[in-house]
């Protein structure tokens, strides 16, 4: 199951206009709060936003790669304190990748927008910016936001002919592996 599910995974920026259910969003909830996080330490904190104007205000935190938020029906966006763990960033980022296979496996689509190192247009943080609309508290930083809804698009797996096995290697650098396959 998980094979298929990895699989099949794809980025999704386009979006049925069509609400995520209650159920489903718990789904989503359960799976970003049972992440594994360095030494239990779950630096992270999670808004939910469904709101259409919040979405749209959220999809101008940098001029690229947000600016679909504004269609997806769920938008969540992933923060965490610093002082709290020296990897908040690492666990933000296996929280995320959680969420987005949850959203897989329940028929949604998603997509991860970077926003950590990102700036906004005006030239100012993009963190700034979304700490603005959604009232952050200072010490959070953001790390991502994640769009889900139901995939407007059908994007196919990619063809397993398309991996990069040279970038796998056996035992040291630069002997390369063989898959079985």
């Amino acid at each position: 199951m998980f094979t298929e599910l990895i699989r099949r995974r794809r980025s999704i920026r386009h979006f049925q206009d069509r609400p995520v259910e209650p159920q489903k969003i718990d789904a989503l909830v359960e799976a970003a709060l049972r992440a594994p996080s360095s030494r239990g330490l779950n630096p992270w904190e999670f808004i939910l936003v469904d709101d259409r104007d919040q979405l749209a205000a959220l999809a101008e935190a940098k001029p690229h790669g947000a600016s679909f938020l504004a269609g997806a029906p769920l938008g969540i966006v992933v923060c965490a304190d610093p002082q709290r763990c020296d990897v908040w960033v690492e666990d933000c980022s296996i929280a995320v990748i959680f969420v987005q296979l949850m959203a897989a496996s329940l028929g949604l689509g998603s997509c991860w927008i970077q926003i950590r190192e990102r700036h906004h247009a005006s030239g100012r943080p993009a963190r700034d910016h979304i700490a603005d609309c959604l009232q952050i508290p200072a010490h959070l930083e953001v790390e991502a936001m994640i769009a889900i809804g139901y995939a407007a698009t059908d994007k196919k797996p990619h063809p397993a002919s398309g991996l990069q096995f040279d970038k796998v290697h056996h035992r040291q650098y630069g002997q390369a592996f063989k898959t079985v396959a």
